[in-house]
């Protein structure tokens, strides 16, 4: 049976072994085979937010609840990732920046659509933005590979595609709302 203390140690001792994404995307994806026991170990969602579950300088591993219709503006975390659907669904948008151009804009350049059970990730350089297009909850495991709270990365406006300073606030406050 799934248990998050399990997880984090796994999570933990593949980056130890190999500090790219790839040993944790293992870790992530057996524990995808199993979205029912990771809900159960987790609870089931009844409201969305951006929940810690494990941080260190090296790890961070949350456990994100999307509200229906909920949409994230296009952003980076300067840092891999990998996402894991537990329940739900999440649309990604990937995003590349616009070459020359002295306001940072981004172009939509490919995107991903991640159902129960199903995981990704993520690479450092990526850009991307995250939609729930379904009308209930979506929970997702995202672990990344570094302390996603405290880096410096950056936000894109939605209607401008300019670049931008990422607001951590700002993005809590759209999980509450």
């Amino acid at each position: 049976m799934w248990n998050i203390e399990q997880f984090v140690a796994d999570c933990r001792t593949a980056v130890n072994r190999d500090d790219t994404h790839r040993s944790v995307a293992e870790v992530v994806d057996r524990a995808m085979r199993d979205p029912a026991g990771v809900t159960r170990s987790l609870g089931e969602p009844t409201e969305s937010g951006i929940f810690p579950i494990y941080k260190s300088s090296d790890l961070t591993i949350v456990n994100v609840v999307w509200k229906p219709g909920m949409t994230l503006m296009p952003h980076n975390h300067e840092m891999w990732a990998v996402i894991g659907i537990y329940g739900g669904r999440e649309d990604n948008i990937f995003w590349r920046r616009v070459a020359d151009d002295p306001e940072g804009r981004i172009e939509a350049a490919g995107a991903l659509a991640l159902s129960t059970g199903q995981c990704t990730p993520l690479g450092k350089d990526l850009i991307h933005s995250v939609t729930n297009p379904i009308p209930k909850l979506t929970g997702a495991i995202h672990v990344y590979g570094g302390d996603f709270f405290e880096a410096e990365r950056s936000e894109w406006d939605p209607e401008s595609l300019t670049e931008h300073a990422f607001d951590m606030d700002k993005v809590r406050a759209l999980f509450e709302d």
